[in-house]
């Protein structure tokens, strides 16, 4: 098991920073790890909320993978919860929008990543290469955020 926590903050306001990014197919734009992701089920009460369901291809180490992600809580503007399944892992993404002083927002994203099968048998050995990837996606998300605000 590896839980990653990142902080970051942007000069957007917390509705839009939440619309944008709890939209999971955004995560293409902003996750360098994400090669390709699609909305294939709509959520009950608005496209990206409970129970929207993502198709991702993620890639790791090299190596493509599919994963589907599940939104299972959605809280606008303030927290969104989504649950990846793949063959290899499984992952809970929780991200937190918080409202800045200055009007901006404060995002924490908090990974849990489990190896599953097999792959478990690794897990001590990628911490650190998980750690790299989910701080690769937040700095991806900050400057993807900056330039939405910009435009």
């Amino acid at each position: 098991m590896t839980v990653l926590r990142e902080i970051i903050e942007v000069d957007v306001p917390t509705d839009e920073a939440f619309g944008a990014v709890a939209d999971f197919s955004s995560s293409e734009r902003w996750d360098p790890g994400v090669v390709k992701a699609r909305r294939v089920k709509p959520g009950a009460d608005t496209p990206g909320g409970v129970g929207a369901e993502y198709a991702l291809t993620v890639m790791f180490r090299g190596k493509a993978s599919e994963m589907t992600y599940t939104t299972t809580a959605y809280e606008a503007p303030r927290r969104v919860v989504l649950e990846g399944v793949g063959p290899k892992i499984t992952a809970i993404d929780t991200i937190e929008f918080e409202s800045t002083a200055t009007g901006g927002t404060r995002i924490t994203y908090i990974a849990d990543l489990r190896l599953i099968g097999a792959a478990r048998i690794a897990a001590p050995f990628l911490g650190e290469a998980f750690k790299e990837m989910g701080r690769s996606a937040l700095v991806g998300m900050q400057e993807w955020l900056r330039k939405r605000a910009s435009a």
